[in-house]
């Protein structure tokens, strides 16, 4: 190739620059079909398009189905790090975790049973609407949304004698710690534990001031009356309270390895 065809190519090839100027190659400009990538503010623009696009795309689909809208306590499902475990621990497959207490769906001037079906046989229990209604509610909504399928009796606790006096479920995570989300105020203090046994009622802190636990509850097995005016009562054992009776004390707060808890199977919910 003769010298001077050489040279101006090569001049072509090249950029010169002035004094004071950087040689970034972001000063060249792309040619053909690149320029669209160097036009900053037309691909900020289609981009912008394409995510709004995006997210009404996605509303549209959730409007239509896709997603499940029912509600039921407004809560999502999470699973334990004991998911899986055996009655040796308590803790069910699965917790269910809400946002809020369950909206008011009973009603008071009718009559709730619940049938609380157990590995050992199963309890009737009459829930008292009338005297306790957020809690009757509060249980019968967890009892329909199978919250307590799979829990067990994490705690039976017995006198010196070895008689046990009360049981406590209610707890997924079979620790004692566990609950649905939310709380319950404390209220309707009941006088039952002075006169009968079996007695239903929401399990809470002990010291004063304390919420209910949302979905923690007990059932004595004896007549308790130093219990009086401290929990809020809200069902009676109609039936089966004997099942109770025999089950073998535990508790994981105390116990390094606690025998197999009675594990809850399902509750079954009346109304007439």
């Amino acid at each position: 190739m003769p010298r001077k065809r050489l040279v101006v190519q090569r001049k072509r090839r090249q950029k010169s620059y002035g004094a004071g100027d950087s040689a970034a190659p972001l000063d060249l400009k792309p040619k053909g079909a690149f320029r669209f990538f160097h036009n900053y503010k037309l691909f900020a623009i289609i981009g912008a398009i394409i995510m709004v696009g995006s997210f009404g795309f996605g509303a549209f689909l959730n409007n239509n189905g896709s997603r499940d809208n029912s509600i039921r306590g407004t809560g999502v499902v999470r699973t334990t790090p004991e998911a899986g475990a055996t009655s040796t621990t308590g803790a069910s497959s699965n917790v269910k975790q809400y946002t809020a207490a369950p909206p008011m769906t009973i009603d008071p001037s009718k009559t709730y049973t619940a049938i609380i079906k157990t590995d050992k046989g199963d309890l009737t229990v009459q829930l008292l609407a009338r005297d306790a209604p957020e809690a009757v509610n509060n249980f019968v909504f967890l009892a329909k949304d199978r919250y307590y399928d799979g829990n067990t009796f994490f705690r039976v606790i017995a006198d010196a004698q070895g008689k046990v006096q009360f049981v406590q479920a209610g707890d997924p995570t079979g620790n004692g710690t566990g609950g649905p989300g939310y709380t319950l105020p404390f209220s309707a203090p009941s006088n039952l534990f002075d006169s009968t046994a079996g007695v239903l009622a929401m399990a809470r802190p002990d010291s004063a001031n304390q919420p209910n636990n949302g979905s923690q509850f007990f059932i004595t097995t004896a007549k308790l009356p130093t219990f009086d005016g401290k929990w809020t009562a809200f069902g009676k054992v109609t039936q089966g309270l004997d099942i109770l009776t025999k089950l073998q004390p535990r508790n994981p707060v105390t116990q390094q390895n606690p025998p197999p808890g009675a594990r809850i199977t399902g509750i079954q919910i009346l109304t007439s």
